[in-house]
């Protein structure tokens, strides 16, 4: 499953709790319109802000609104036991897969990350999917982190930071990283504006933001750089700057919250307090940008 366009869909969710109704028609319009997977709970996803309730809640919906597509579960938290208890929250709702990002208040030494993954793959049945994520979490994973993770049972994936800009020098860093873990173990870019650099340069899969809600659009960009046509999804990505604009100005959770909304797809609030719905010059803006580039699905 660890292959083409991984989409993240937001969890709606106000003060009141998930909206329910919501999440299965972003879930089911990821599945018909035919993503590769479905990425639920991601950082998109909010999990950091929900419950064990809610999110056991959510996987279930997730699996069940996707049909017949895989989809990965996130099942971060900041103490071990946490984790372990949403992985099998994850596992009983009939996930494909789950992703782990290691959380922190106290920094983390890397053989304490290790420790983590190390006690989280003894306990799974499923693949599992290491989400680096440095600028949410802090933690660094040097290459040498990366595979030692990857050498332990069940690790199937590897969520990489975006990739540098010029495509020579995501080359050599994706091609650098694959020469020190197993074949068995992909490699996926996140940051949506590197994507198509990130899969030009050999990458797998696109762990997408946007993709959660325009499945069309990422979709076109996938489907250009699996068949080769490197010129074809670097432009799409060129064409979509605009959007990526306001990913990097205002955060990609804020943009989706906002298109959501726009698209008649969740009602206002939906964003989990303290955090706040885009401000009034951010809302115009992506107004333009979607009407622009007719970004509809």
């Amino acid at each position: 499953m660890f292959r083409g366009l991984s989409a993240f869909p937001l969890t709606p969710t106000s003060e009141s709790g998930i909206d329910e109704q919501a999440f299965r028609t972003l879930v089911s319009r990821l599945a018909a319109a035919g993503v590769d997977s479905i990425g639920a709970l991601g950082s998109t996803g909010g999990y950091a802000y929900l419950t064990r309730e809610q999110r056991a809640r959510v996987a279930a919906l997730a699996v069940e609104a996707a049909d017949s597509v895989p989809v990965m579960i996130g099942i971060g938290a900041l103490r071990t036991s946490q984790v372990l208890a949403h992985a099998e929250d994850a596992q009983k709702a009939g996930a494909s897969a789950v992703l782990l990002a290691p959380m922190t208040y106290q920094a983390l030494t890397p053989d304490e990350v290790f420790g983590l993954y190390e006690d989280v793959t003894r306990n799974l049945s499923v693949p599992l999917c290491v989400y680096d994520n440095p600028g949410t979490t802090h933690v660094q994973f040097t290459d040498e982190l990366h595979a030692s993770i990857a050498q332990l049972p069940n690790v199937a994936a590897i969520k990489i930071p975006p990739v540098p800009d010029d495509p020579t020098a995501a080359k050599q860093r994706v091609e650098a990283l694959r020469t020190l873990i197993p074949d068995t173990v992909t490699v996926g870019v996140s940051g949506d504006w590197t994507a198509a650099t990130g899969l030009n340069a050999g990458c797998d899969v696109w762990y997408s933001v946007i993709g959660g809600l325009f499945p069309t659009t990422a979709l076109a960009l996938t489907r250009a750089a699996q068949t080769g046509d490197a010129d074809q999804a670097t432009t799409l990505s060129e064409r979509l700057e605009p959007l990526w604009q306001l990913l990097r100005r205002y955060g990609s959770l804020r943009v989706m919250s906002a298109a959501a909304e726009d698209l008649g797809l969740a009602d206002a609030p939906n964003l989990p307090r303290p955090l706040q719905e885009l401000p009034p010059q951010g809302r115009s803006e992506l107004a333009d940008v979607m009407t622009s580039l007719n970004l509809a699905g």
